[in-house]
C-alpha cells in the first residue's frame, strides 16, 4: 500500500537532487524500498560535499558525518541533512517531523523510539536525548527493521537488541537489525561479539584465532557469564532442532547467562542431531569447541570424526581399502559426466562391486553443470530426472534409492523461487521426470542449507546433502541445518595413498538417515516388507472369519488390528467403532505384533500406519456424503480432525503468525516442517481415505486390502494420490473451501461437535463459530479456508508437475475466490437458519 509520507520523500529527493552527478532517481510510488533509501543516501552525500554520489553509505559518508558531530535537538548546520533524516524516519515507520528541516521535539522523540527499538539507550530525557550519530544515521537510511517482522520472533529480537546494546560503540561492530530473524548479518554480529570477548581484532570470520580462543572456553552446567550468553544466543539462533519420527517434535531453548540443566538438555539434543556426540561421549551436553563450531558455521569443525565421503574419482580396490582403513563407510559417486567435461567423474564399470566388496556403501549424485541459474529450468529438471533414472537403472540401483540432484553454487532466495529459471522450478521438473518413469527413485538435493530447506519444503525432497564446507555461501549463513539432512560435506582434501593421489570430500553421515546402497539389482521395494506383514494379517483375518463365523470384512479386521493400540478409547469408538478384541488376541497368539510404520514408495517418507488405518476405519464408518461441500464424521478421522487441530494451533500462534495465510504457507502439509498438520499427516489422511473408498466400493466381495496396497505402493497407484483424493472427496476447489468452512464453523452433527469441543475448545481456543462473529474475523477465517483449498491444489500441482497448468488453475481459482467465499458464507448461514 502506498504511503503519503514515503511518496513525499520520493518526490522531494528526486526534485532536489535529480541533476546531481551520479544521482539515480527513485520510483515515486509511495513504497519504501532500497531505491528510495539509496536516493536519500545520495542526497546526503551531496550535502556532505561528496561527488559524484553513489548508492552506498560507505566509509567516506560515515567519516564526513562524524566530522559534523552528533545531530540532536536544535541542530541547524544544514536543514537538508535534517530533512533527509526525517524522510528516512518516515520511511522506517516513525513520525519524523511535523515540519521539515528543523531537529525539534517531534524528531527527537522519533529518534528516541528508534534507539530503544534498536536496543540502545535513548540518550536522555526531554530534548537532551534522541541524538543521531553517524552510525544511527546509516541505519535510518537502510532497509533493516527494528521491530519484529513476519516470521520473526521476540526471542531472537531480544538477542539482537542485546548485541546492539553491548557492542554498538565498538569500531568493528555495525548496529544490526532487530527484526526477530536470524540472518547472515546477525550471524556475523555474533562472531564479532565473540571475537571482542576473546580479545581479538574482530573481522566476523571464523578464523584460526577465533577457533583457538573458543577451544579455551568450554562451557558446562553451572557456568555463567558473557560466554554463556553468547553460547546460548547461538543455541537460540539454531533452533528449533527438529526431530522427525512418527510424532515430529521441535526442541527449543532460551537466551540466558547461566548454563543450567535445560541448556544442557538442549545441547545434548543439538549434538545428537548434528552428529557430534551421544550420551556415551564425555563431551555430551558440554559446550566445547566442536559444539561452538557447529553452532557458528556450516562446516563446524572440519576435522571432526566423519564416516562419509564423496569424490569425482573412480574408487579402485586400493582406494576403497584406504577409505575403509580410515573409517569411511559411505562414498558418493556421480551417475553422469556431461558432454564436454574433462572430469571423467561417472561411475565406472565394475566400480560399484569394488565398493561393496570393500565393505563400503554408496550414494548416487546427479550433476549436469548446475553452477548458474541458467542451468535450472523445469525442462532441464525433467530431462535430468529421466537421464538420472535411466542411468541409475543401468547401474542396477534398487527401487527406493535416493538420487541427489546438485545445486553447486550460492543460489539466492530470488533464484530459488524464480520462474521460468529457478531452483524450485527445476526440482518440480525432477519430480515430474521421476514420476514419468514410475517413481522408482526418490529425489534428494545437494546445496546450501537454504537451498536444501526450500527444495525440501516445496518439492518434498527425501534427504538433504548439505554443502557445508562452502561456509561463505549466503545460503549457509543464518540458516540451521535442514531437518532432513543426511550428509554434511565439511572438507575437501587430497588423499595420498602410496603413489596414488585423489581428491576427496569429507562428509558427516548422519545415523538413521540415508541408508546407503550396499548391493544392486534387487527387485524388491521399500514397502515390500510391510505389505508382506499386511498379507499375514489378512490371511489370519480370513482364517478367523471362517473359524468363528464372523461377518466383518477381513480388511476391516486388519485395519482394526494395526490401529487398536494407538487409536482406541471413547473418541475412536465414536469415530471408527470398537475393534474386534478377539481378533487381536487371535493374531497375538500367532506371533503378530503391531508394526507402526513403513516407507512410502512415492515420497520416501515414513508413514504412520496406525494413523493411516485409523483414518480408513473412520471413513468406512462414516461415508455418508450428501454434498461434497459438507463434512461428516468420517472427515474427523482424517483431514477434518487435523484441520481442527491446525486451526487451534494457528490461534495459539497468532503472535508469531498474525496472518492465517502466512501460517498455512509455512506449516500446512509442508515437507520437513514440524506441524500439527504435517506433510506425512496429509499423506496418511489421503491414503486412508482412498483405502476406505476401495474397501467400501467392493465390501460385499470382501475387498482385499493387500491388493490395494500393492497397487497403491508398488504399481503406481499412489502417483496420483492427491488428485484421486481431491476428485473423489471435493471435485473442485470451491467445494474444498466450503467443506473446510463447514467442518470448522458450519452446522454439525454430534460427531463433528464432539471433535470441535475436544480438538479446538480443548486447546483453549474459541470455536470458529464464535470467532467469525467478531469484526474482521470472518475474512481471516475465509483466508484460512482458502489457504486449505490452495494447499490441495499445490499438492496436486506438485504431484502432476504440470506447472503451467497448475498456475493457470490457481490463478482462475484466486480470481473467483471472492464469489466462492460469499457463496460459502451464504450457504453456511442458510444451513444455520
Amino acid at each position: 500500500m502506498a504511503d503519503a509520507k514515503v511518496l513525499e520523500a520520493q518526490q522531494w529527493v528526486n526534485a532536489t537532487y535529480g541533476s546531481v552527478a551520479g544521482y539515480a532517481k527513485c520510483p515515486e510510488d509511495g513504497r519504501t524500498g532500497w531505491t528510495t533509501m539509496y536516493a536519500l543516501t545520495m542526497g546526503l552525500q551531496h550535502e556532505l560535499g561528496i561527488g559524484p554520489v553513489v548508492a552506498n553509505f560507505g566509509p567516506t559518508t560515515v567519516s564526513k558525518l562524524q566530522a559534523l558531530g552528533d545531530i540532536g535537538f536544535g541542530w541547524n548546520k544544514n536543514s537538508n541533512i535534517v530533512r533527509i533524516l526525517q524522510h528516512g524516519l518516515f520511511c522506517k515507520g516513525y513520525w519524523g517531523a511535523n515540519e521539515y528541516g528543523g531537529y525539534g521535539a517531534v524528531t527527537t522523540e522519533a529518534v528516541k523510539a528508534l534507539r530503544v527499538d534498536m536496543g540502545l539507550p535513548d540518550g536522555g530525557t526531554g530534548t537532551t536525548g534522541g541524538v543521531t550519530t553517524a552510525q544511527i544515521f546509516k541505519c535510518i537510511l537502510n532497509m533493516d527493521a527494528y521491530v519484529v517482522v513476519a516470521g520473526g520472533t521476540e526471542k531472537i529480537r531480544a538477542i539482537q537488541q542485546w548485541l546492539n546494546s553491548r557492542y554498538w560503540k565498538r569500531d568493528a561492530y555495525s548496529i544490526g537489525p532487530c527484526d526477530g530473524i536470524y540472518s547472515r548479518d546477525v550471524q556475523k554480529s555474533l562472531v564479532i561479539a565473540i571475537q571482542y570477548e576473546l580479545g581479538l581484532s574482530p573481522n566476523g570470520n571464523f578464523g584460526p584465532g577465533t577457533q583457538t580462543g573458543l577451544r579455551a572456553h568450554p562451557l558446562r552446567e553451572g557456568d555463567s557469564g558473557i560466554f554463556v550468553e553468547l553460547f546460548t544466543a547461538a543455541c537460540v539462533f539454531n533452533e528449533p532442532v527438529i526431530l522427525h519420527g512418527l510424532d515430529d517434535t521441535e526442541v527449543r531453548t532460551t537466551f540466558k547467562s547461566t548454563f543450567d540443566g535445560k541448556t544442557r538438555e538442549f545441547v545434548e539434543i543439538f549434538q545428537k542431531f548434528s552428529q557430534l556426540y551421544t550420551k556415551e561421549d564425555a563431551n555430551y551436553g558440554v559446550g566445547e569447541y566442536d559444539t561452538w563450531a557447529q553452532l557458528l558455521v556450516s562446516m563446524g569443525n572440519a576435522d571432526r570424526a566423519a564416516t562419509g565421503s564423496d569424490t569425482r574419482f573412480e574408487i579402485t580396490a586400493s582406494r576403497a581399502r584406504w577409505l575403509y582403513d580410515n573409517d569411511y563407510r559411505l562414498v558418493g559417486r556421480y551417475l553422469y559426466d556431461p558432454p564436454g567435461s574433462t572430469l571423467d567423474k561417472e561411475i565406472k564399470p565394475g566400480e560399484l562391486q569394488t565398493i561393496f566388496d570393500a565393505g563400503l556403501r554408496v550414494f548416487p549424485i546427479y550433476q549436469d553443470n548446475a553452477r548458474q541459474l541458467a542451468d535450472f529450468t523445469y525442462s532441464q529438471g525433467y530431462q535430468h530426472a529421466l537421464n538420472a533414472h535411466d542411468l541409475a537403472s543401468q547401474y542396477g540401483f534398487d527401487r527406493g534409492t535416493t538420487i541427489y540432484f546438485a545445486v553447486d553454487y550460492d543460489a539466492q532466495q530470488g533464484e530459488i523461487d524464480g520462474h521460468p529459471q529457478g531452483i524450485v522450478t527445476y526440482f518440480n521438473g525432477v519430480v515430474a521426470g521421476l514420476a514419468n518413469r514410475g517413481k522408482k527413485y526418490f529425489h534428494g538435493v545437494y546445496g546450501s542449507r537454504n537451498v536444501c530447506i526450500n527444495v525440501t519444503a516445496k518439492t518434498g525432497a527425501r534427504f538433504s546433502f548439505v554443502s557445508g564446507m562452502s561456509w561463505g555461501f549466503s545460503g549457509n549463513l543464518g540458516y540451521p541445518l535442514p531437518s532432513n539432512w543426511s550428509i554434511n560435506q565439511i572438507k575437501e582434501f587430497k588423499v595420498t595413498n602410496g603413489s596414488d593421489t585423489f581428491d576427496l570430500d569429507r562428509d558427516v553421515w548422519r545415523r538413521g538417515s540415508e541408508p546407503g546402497v550396499r548391493s544392486v539389482n534387487d527387485t524388491g521395494g521399500p514397502a515390500d516388507s510391510y505389505i508382506a506383514y499386511v498379507q499375514q494379517l489378512y490371511d489370519h483375518a480370513l482364517a478367523y472369519k471362517s473359524s468363528n463365523n464372523v461377518s466383518t470384512n477381513a480388511s476391516r479386521l486388519v485395519m482394526e488390528y494395526i490401529r487398536h493400540k494407538k487409536y482406541s478409547g471413547l473418541q475412536w469408538w465414536w469415530l471408527a467403532d470398537s475393534y474386534d478384541g478377539d481378533f487381536v488376541e487371535y493374531c497375538n497368539t500367532r506371533g503378530m505384533t503391531v508394526r507402526k510404520s513403513f516407507t512410502d514408495t512415492i515420497t520416501g517418507y515414513q508413514l504412520d500406519a496406525t494413523h493411516l488405518m485409523a483414518t480408513a476405519n473412520g471413513f468406512l464408518e462414516n461415508f455418508d456424503l450428501p454434498d461434497k461441500r459438507e463434512s461428516t464424521g468420517g472427515d474427523i478421522a482424517g483431514w477434518g480432525g487435523d484441520i481442527m487441530t491446525f486451526w487451534a494451533d494457528w490461534r495459539n500462534s497468532v503472535d508469531e503468525y498474525a496472518s492465517p495465510l502466512t501460517f498455512c504457507q509455512a506449516k500446512l502439509a509442508v515437507p520437513g516442517t514440524v506441524s500439527s498438520f504435517g506433510y506425512t499427516d496429509m499423506l496418511e489422511d489421503v491414503d486412508g481415505y482412498l483405502l476406505a473408498k476401495y474397501i467400501a466400493d467392493d465390501e460385499d466381495e470382501d475387498a482385499d486390502i493387500v491388493k490395494w496396497m500393492k497397487g497403491h505402493y508398488n504399481n503406481g497407484g499412489g502417483l496420483t494420490r492427491f488428485r484421486s483424493h481431491f476428485n473423489r472427496r471435493w471435485q473442485n476447489a470451491s467445494n474444498a473451501h466450503a467443506c473446510c468452512w463447514d467442518i470448522l464453523a458450519g452446522p454439525s452433527d454430534d460427531t463433528v461437535s464432539l471433535a470441535r469441543s475436544r480438538l479446538i475448545a480443548g486447546a483453549g481456543v474459541a470455536l470458529p463459530t464464535a470467532y467469525i462473529l467478531l469484526p474482521g474475523n470472518e475474512e481471516k477465517f475465509n483466508v484460512f479456508c482458502q489457504a486449505f483449498a490452495d494447499r490441495q491444489l499445490a499438492l496436486i500441482g506438485l504431484e502432476d508437475s504440470l506447472a503451467a497448468q497448475y498456475k493457470k488453475n490457481l490463478a482462475v481459482y484466486r480470481k473467483q475466490a471472492a464469489q466462492r467465499a460469499a457463496a460459502a458464507r451464504s450457504d453456511a448461514k442458510n444451513r444455520q437458519s
